[in-house]
């Protein structure tokens, strides 16, 4: 697949003008995360005891994730048939309307029904953006240029946890609140995405052959792993998204299970974010200069080993250790994905991202399934811990193998 030719853009746009947009999806993206397994653990209450309710969680993301794996799969052929610009415009439209929506349903399955429309549209986003950044990156080079992607995204979620937390107290202890601002913020980017003046020539929808696209997809996914370092790339990137996960999910419910307040939870979920943007302002030129294996070592073994504290360690030690270990996600968020863009020539990044982009959302599915099988045997919330501290190492291991 060649990649999408601009007919017109504004002069001033470069590899950063895409990156910038990580300030509007991290702090939309956040807002909803300070929230989403406190909506769905609310859900699931109404049918279930509190134990039961936080096991059908772990179920429900795996299968709310499986969906986005073929999101994510399928992608390639969305790309055949529209620009990266008409979808990109398509997709952050979507996440507004659906979370304004989200934010005032009232019933439980008109809520799921919004949230895996919005999945998809998000799903695509994380798609668009790293190939816009990767067509604009000349001689920025993709170390720095993630990881000004990932500093504004944290920028951006700094004050989304507290901001979500006082809306819901705002609202009378409604987790659904938060979601109104996300849809507004996602609005808010797409007007600053206009204003880049990217203009591409539509491309021709052909007639659609489900067996010939499964087929194509299938050959294109063979060879994928064939290429020299994807495998590698493929399973590295899957270890950081099982452990962003399962922090993700269960550090919600866990502190709120400790009885803390939510106003403590937004506290908490702030603070984690400084970690990310203090080492971002420097580790693309570390990454540059040491390489990426090395940040991404460090990483995985200190979640590791804060994730086997996290297991038997209860109150405010709990909070610190949820802190500290935001320093390990932070060593490999500008990291994790480096594998493939260095290692990809430009020419088939297009071709093969939605391939390896199902790395992240295979995680999901697996993680909280093995996640729901820890709090049945141990009973307790906090065994999933356990599942991070062996995603850790076992990711360790991979990334420093021959093959």
């Amino acid at each position: 697949m060649s990649r999408d030719k601009y007919l017109a853009i504004n002069k001033n746009v470069t590899g950063f003008s895409f990156a910038n947009l990580g300030l509007f999806t991290g702090f939309a993206s956040s807002i909803v995360n300070a929230v989403y397994s406190l909506v769905i653990l609310g859900i699931f209450k109404e049918f279930f005891n509190e134990e039961t309710a936080s096991a059908a969680v772990g179920v429900y993301a795996a299968v709310y994730a499986l969906f986005a794996v073929f999101v994510g799969f399928f992608s390639t052929e969305i790309l055949r048939w529209f620009t990266k610009t008409r979808l990109l415009y398509i997709t952050m439209v979507t996440l507004g309307l659906c979370y304004c929506m989200m934010s005032f349903s009232v019933k439980a399955e008109t809520f799921i029904v919004l949230d895996y429309v919005a999945q998809t549209a998000l799903t695509l986003i994380s798609v668009l953006l790293p190939l816009f950044i990767s067509d604009f990156s000349k001689n920025i080079g993709m170390e720095k240029l993630n990881a000004r992607l990932h500093l504004w995204e944290n920028v951006g979620a700094i004050v989304a946890p507290v901001f979500a937390m006082t809306a819901v107290t705002w609202f009378d202890g409604n987790y659904r609140a938060p979601f109104l601002a996300a849809g507004i913020i996602y609005f808010s980017g797409l007007l600053f995405f206009k204003h880049f003046g990217i203009v591409q020539p539509d491309k021709k929808l052909k007639h659609v052959n489900i067996h010939k696209t499964i087929r194509a997809l299938k050959i294109t996914a063979i060879s994928f792993f064939k290429k020299a370092g994807m495998l590698r790339a493929y399973v590295v990137n899957f270890g950081f998204y099982a452990l962003r996960s399962m922090r993700l999910l269960y550090v919600p419910i866990v502190v709120i299970e400790n009885g803390f307040s939510n106003e403590t939870l937004g506290v908490v979920l702030s603070v984690g974010i400084l970690p990310y943007i203090i080492i971002e302002m420097f580790i693309g030129k570390l990454m540059k200069r040491y390489g990426v294996r090395l940040w991404l070592t460090l990483g995985f073994v200190s979640f590791s080993v804060f994730s086997l504290f996290a297991t038997f360690v209860t109150g405010y030690s709990l909070l610190v250790i949820f802190i500290l270990w935001q320093i390990s996600g932070a060593l490999m968020e500008s990291a994790h994905d480096l594998l493939f863009f260095n290692d990809m020539s430009k020419q088939d990044q297009a071709k093969y991202y939605g391939v390896f982009r199902t790395s992240v959302n295979f995680p999901s599915v697996i993680a909280p399934i093995l996640g729901t099988l820890c709090i049945t045997v141990f009973g307790s919330t906090s065994a999933v811990w356990l599942i991070t501290a062996v995603a850790g190492i076992l990711s360790t291991i991979v990334l420093w193998s021959r093959r």
